[in-house]
């Protein structure tokens, strides 16, 4: 999540200072991702340093406004017209779980998917729920559908990754099943002559 451009396009629509830009933030994604005041000016201070962002005098309440820069209009011109790299993903802990849980001695991997799949089916009913709720009323300003926006992708997100466990689990129970019916090699046995008779074949 890069709440640095985040941050940049709050601040396009007029000077904003610090716990207003937090506000502004958790309104428009819903406060799906929370940000705490400190996390904010840390962000600002590296704006300001890389000259995305400028001091701009105190609003009435002695507030310290922040303006975005020419440089910073660029950088935000650049992020929306640049794709989003998947080329590089982020770690995924369940991705890792599932994949360390592969054989490891005493995990049975298959509740460990089944576990995940009730939270995960859980999650998506209440993202639904506040999709619900969303469009109880037509969403009337950007704030609105800006959540609404971020409500869905959870839910798709929340889909995507229960199918991709029903996967896993089939994956497992035909890996399993491969394993039991396949043919298990005889040792060696001597004859009379002291030939050896061929190992089973598999």
């Amino acid at each position: 999540m890069s709440i640095r451009h985040g941050l940049l396009a709050l601040l396009e629509r007029g000077p904003r200072y610090g716990s207003q830009l937090r506000t502004e933030f958790e309104s428009r994604t819903g406060s799906t991702w929370p940000l705490n005041v400190g996390q904010v000016y840390t962000t600002l201070n590296r704006l300001e340093r890389d000259g995305m962002v400028a001091q701009d005098g105190e609003d009435d309440a002695g507030h310290a406004l922040y303006s975005i820069t020419d440089g910073g209009r660029t950088e935000l011109r650049n992020w929306f017209e640049t794709p989003v790299d998947r080329s590089s993903p982020p770690r995924d802990e369940l991705a890792i779980k599932l994949a360390m849980a592969v054989g490891a001695p005493g995990v049975d991997i298959r509740a460990v998917i089944q576990s995940q799949r009730s939270h995960t089916l859980k999650a998506m009913q209440d993202y639904t729920r506040l999709k619900a709720q969303a469009l109880a009323d037509v969403p009337s300003d950007r704030d609105e559908v800006a959540w609404l926006l971020v409500v869905e992708q959870l839910i798709f997100q929340a889909e995507a990754e229960a199918r991709w466990l029903d996967h896993c689990e089939s994956r497992l129970v035909r890996l399993a099943a491969a394993a039991a019916t396949e043919p298990v090699a005889r040792p060696a046995t001597s004859t009379s002559r002291g030939a050896t008779r061929p190992s089973a074949r598999r």
